[in-house]
Parts: structure tokens; sequence; C-alpha cells
């Protein structure tokens, strides 16, 4: 193949910081990816192919410049740069580390994160689309192509961002990937925006907690030649869910969809409804009945708290209190060795309720319930060296916690103690109070 630039080519942004081209790293439809370096620091170079390198999209990225990143997991243009006697232009942004995968090589099973994992790379997505949101702008081609994390903690980065433009401008020169978009962008009604982000974020949490597409069921399965108007038909004209509660006539194929119903079966009921009504309501109605990135971070926060793990085989589970309030009697199976799961002591905490098992961690978000702050620690579960199977609560603060026991006696317990688990303690963490349960 003919690379567009070469080895040790010296670039020159219009800030006069020059850099020079190393490696080859990917070939995309608008143009080339290379690692250069200056100063000693690498970044990556993004260099457009011809046909892409238009006057809209300098303007696009200038644009982009001048707001900068809603976060730093954006790998945002940093500056734009040209070269002498070569036609077209590229811009300079952050480098992905190479501890990073694609979402591509989760649906291929290269990779096999936990449960915990793959929760965490889809609350920090739809709290990076939010951030984006907030700023006023549209992402526009949100797909599993542009979005990396890291397999052992769920951490993400974002790329392609020179397709963010304002949100329901006439800038942008894409409509987003197919598998994707929002069915009035692929009938043709409509160009992207914030209300088809909103779809396309929840296409890509569905695949990502499933490793299946919301809308390919049995009709799609039924479709001999899977060619762009059969994908008109499944994505725009005729779109089912595969668990729609009212329309069964697109239910997962067992032949070739056998991971949906699967992983279908392993969430709690809070999540099925949230899914059930993004692609019911949210198909149907753009401007209202699409799910919001909040209520993917908090519902996706809440299932993180609601890992349970199985006590014969270890497996990760999820508690699911609303199967339980309408089934006293519901004994929660493991998905795994189908063995009965004891459930664990668990805290709440003003709304929030979470498991405490053996690796739990409260953070600052648990106590005010909005902050998101995952960042600053409060609390995690600790056994007692002289006896193991004795759990409880250490205080990570600077602040004296006051627990009242069943008994109505109190405890201060100190930055750094431990409070041993018992039904009915109230913990008095200063902003908030929890209550242990068992």
């Amino acid at each position: 193949m003919n690379q567009l630039l070469k080895q040790n080519q010296k670039i020159v942004s219009s800030n006069g910081i020059e850099y020079a081209v190393k490696d080859f790293l990917g070939d995309g439809t608008q143009g080339e990816v290379y690692r250069v370096t200056t100063s000693g620091k690498d970044l990556a170079l993004k260099w457009y192919k011809q046909g892409f390198a238009t006057k809209e999209q300098w303007d696009v990225l200038q644009n982009l410049i001048t707001i900068g990143p809603p976060t730093a997991q954006f790998l945002w243009p940093i500056e734009l740069v040209k070269i002498n006697n070569i036609p077209g232009f590229g811009y300079i942004m952050p480098l992905r580390g190479s501890n990073y995968k694609g979402l591509i090589d989760l649906m291929k099973g290269k990779i096999d994160p936990s449960f915990n994992v793959l929760i965490t790379a889809g609350f920090q997505l739809a709290d990076n689309y939010f951030h984006l949101h907030s700023l006023g702008l549209c992402y526009s081609d949100i797909n599993f192509g542009n979005a990396f994390f890291d397999p052992n903690i769920g951490e993400v980065l974002i790329c392609d961002n020179d397709n963010v433009v304002v949100n329901k401008s006439d800038l942008g020169s894409v409509n987003g990937t197919l598998y994707f978009m929002a069915p009035e962008i692929v009938r043709g009604e409509a160009r992207p925006s914030r209300d088809t982000d909103l779809y396309s974020l929840s296409v890509l949490l569905f695949y990502i907690l499933h490793i299946s597409h919301p809308l390919e069921g049995k009709k799609q399965s039924a479709i001999h030649a899977w060619d762009y108007p059969a994908m008109l038909k499944i994505f725009g004209k005729e779109p089912v869910f595969i668990f729609d509660p009212n329309d069964n006539s697109n239910r997962p194929d067992p032949e070739v969809h056998k991971c949906a119903e699967t992983y279908w079966n392993i969430y709690p009921k809070f999540m099925k409804n949230l899914f059930t009504r993004a692609f019911t309501d949210g198909l149907k109605d753009p401007e209202n009945g699409r799910v919001q990135e909040n209520e993917w971070r908090s519902s996706l926060i809440r299932l993180r708290d609601s890992t349970i793990y199985c006590q014969k085989c270890g497996s990760e589970n999820f508690y699911d209190l609303d199967a339980i309030r309408e089934n006293p009697s519901f004994n929660t199976k493991c998905w795994n060795c189908k063995s009965n799961i004891s459930i664990p002591s668990r805290i709440k905490i003003n709304s929030i309720i979470a498991m405490l098992n053996y690796n739990t961690i409260l953070y600052q978000h648990h106590l005010d319930g909005m902050s998101y702050n995952f960042e600053k620690k409060v609390a995690q579960m600790s056994s007692n060296p002289k006896n193991p199977d004795i759990w409880g609560l250490k205080n990570l603060t600077d602040v004296t916690w006051v627990a009242e026991k069943p008994d109505n006696s109190k405890i201060e317990v100190k930055p750094g103690q431990t409070i041993p688990l018992m039904s009915g303690l109230i913990i008095d963490f200063g902003i908030s109070k929890g209550e242990i349960r068992n």
C-alpha cells in the first residue's frame, strides 16, 4: 500500500512546532494515522486523503481546537498541520496507549473482560458523551470502531473526534455507521444530532453488555441477502427490538444470535426496562423517547453496585431487587453453574443499594448520589486479620464516622479503623447515613 506520508518526514504546524513522522498506525475511510514525535513526545497525526481534506473539514477542526476537549478521554484535535508541496492537511492529537483495546476486539472474542470492566466502560462512555453534549456538540458517528477501553479497569478513550460538530448544524460530512444510525437517519429523514447520538449510544451499550445488536433477530436471519435494502428494512423502515414485550416477531434466532438471549437473562429487571424503552419508545419518538445519558450513568452504576459472586464458581451475577419484590421466594441462580447464590450483606445509602462483596469500594458518589466522583474512596471492605471470616467497612476518609448498633449503642469509627458488619448497623458518614442489611 502506498502511504501518503514517509517515515522521518518533517511537518511544521501553524504554531511553528516541528513534528517527525515515525510509524504508520492505520488506514481509514477519511485518512491515515501516524505516530509522530516532537521534543521527545509521542503524538498521533491524522492526514486526510484526497477528497476529504475540504474547506468544511478544516473549519470544523479549527472550531474543535478552539473549543477544546470535553474531557481528557477524548483524543481531541490539538492543532492543524500542512506540508509544503503536498496537497491536503492533517491534525495532531494525543496518542492512544497500547493498553487500550478496541470494542471490535470484544465483539470478536479476542478479549474477555469482566462484567465489572464492561459496566465501567459503559458508564464512562455515557459520561463522556454527556460532557460532549453539554457543550452543545454532536458526535455524529458513535460506533464501536471509535471507542477503546482498558480491558483490566474499563477506562475508555474516544477517537475520530474530527466528525464532531455543533448540534443540529449543517456542518459535518458523515451521517454515521449504518448499524448504529438512528432509524430516522437510515430512512433519510434526519441529519445527525444529539437525539440521534442518544440512539447510537444505546446501541453501543447494548453491544457491550450483550455482544449483539438490539434489532438483529429472526427478521434479519430470515433474509438471505444481507445487503443495503435488507439493512434499510431492519434498521430503518421496520425496526423491531429483539425483546419488544409487545411484538415477538423479531426474537433472537437461537442458531444465529446465541449471545443475545444468554446475556439478556443475566441482567436485573431495571436494566431490561431501560433497554426496552430505548428500543421501543426510542425507535418511534426521537425527541422524547430516547434514554438520556444521565439515566444510563445512574443505571450502570446501580448495575455495578448490584454485582454478587457465585459461592460455587465465582462468576459475577446481579442482585435483582425488583424480581425479589415481585416474588419473595425468588432464588438468584448463577447463570454459569446454575447454583443458588446466597445474597451478601449490603448497605443502603439514601436510594443507593450496594452489595458488600469482598472487593467492594464505596466512593464519594455513594454518599452524595450525584457527583459521579469515583476518584475519592470513602470506604472499602476489609477482613479481620485474626479471623478472616469477619468482615467490616474500613474508613478511608479523614472524617470520624458515628455508628449506631442495633442495640442503640454508638461507637466512633476513626479514619483507618474498620467497623464489623451487622444487620441493622447504621453508619453516619457525615453527609449521609447508610444502613447495613443482611
